[in-house]
């Protein structure tokens, strides 16, 4: 009895996992893989053959649920800012994806903070965080949407695959926190088939865009600090 209960919670672990990774490779073979992007260690990085972020994003890892929350911080602020430059879109889809992830995102930047400071005082929220989306400021119509639609894809299934993982190891101290990686997951999940669809519909016979923006370091000068704050410094 003991060994089919066993099995049992093994078969409900993998099977998200599974239906995951099967997103991720019919995303990666919709969108393809970053060819120009020049990443380096980050927090995001695998250390092993599949290499940085964007390369080996099944490799995604967290540290507990404390590192969990100060890299998700720094990652939906880049999402924010970036989902802030779909407000001049043409397309009332692209505006409302755009105003939506702005919203979700900034509430939920709220919250971690505040569960930050309220469970580990003391701690310095700072991380090394290695952007993952090229600029969009000077960037309109077509070229704006498609821009965002390639980076924002991988920039959500990053997010995916670092929820999922913390839910896997178990052993988080807050429940509040499991439900919250559950929800991001999920949330994220969706928005990638959403933006998926958009790409295929609006630039499926299109060339490939590389990812990013040029060399390492160049900064995004219209993102601005707007909504950067604690867990949320930029390793350019």
């Amino acid at each position: 009895m003991i060994a089919v209960r066993r099995r049992e919670v093994a078969l409900f672990i993998a099977a998200p996992v599974a239906a995951i990774v099967l997103g991720v490779v019919s995303t990666v073979a919709l969108v393809g893989w970053p060819q120009a992007r020049p990443y380096a260690a980050s927090p995001w990085s695998t250390g092993g053959p599949g290499g940085p972020m964007g390369w080996g994003i099944v490799g995604v890892s967290v540290d507990g649920e404390f590192g969990y929350l100060t890299h998700m911080v720094a990652h939906h602020q880049e999402a924010v800012g970036s989902a802030r430059q779909l407000e001049r879109s043409g397309r009332p889809e692209m505006r409302a994806l755009g105003s939506s992830i702005v919203t979700t995102q900034s509430a939920e930047i709220t919250t971690m903070n505040g569960w930050l400071a309220q469970w580990y005082p003391g701690r310095s929220m700072t991380v090394e965080y290695r952007r993952m989306m090229r600029d969009l400021c000077g960037l309109t119509g077509d070229a704006l949407d498609e821009a965002f639609l390639r980076d924002m894809i991988p920039h959500h299934m990053a997010a995916v695959m670092m929820s999922q993982r913390l839910l896997v190891q178990g052993s988080i101290p807050h429940q509040e926190v499991a439900g919250f990686a559950g929800a991001v997951r999920d949330t994220q999940h969706a928005e990638i088939f959403q933006m998926r669809r958009f790409l295929a519909d609006w630039f499926g016979g299109r060339a490939q865009l590389p990812f990013g923006t040029g060399p390492a370091g160049s900064p995004a000068p219209c993102i601005g600090d707007g909504g950067w704050g604690p867990g949320g410094m930029i390793g350019w």
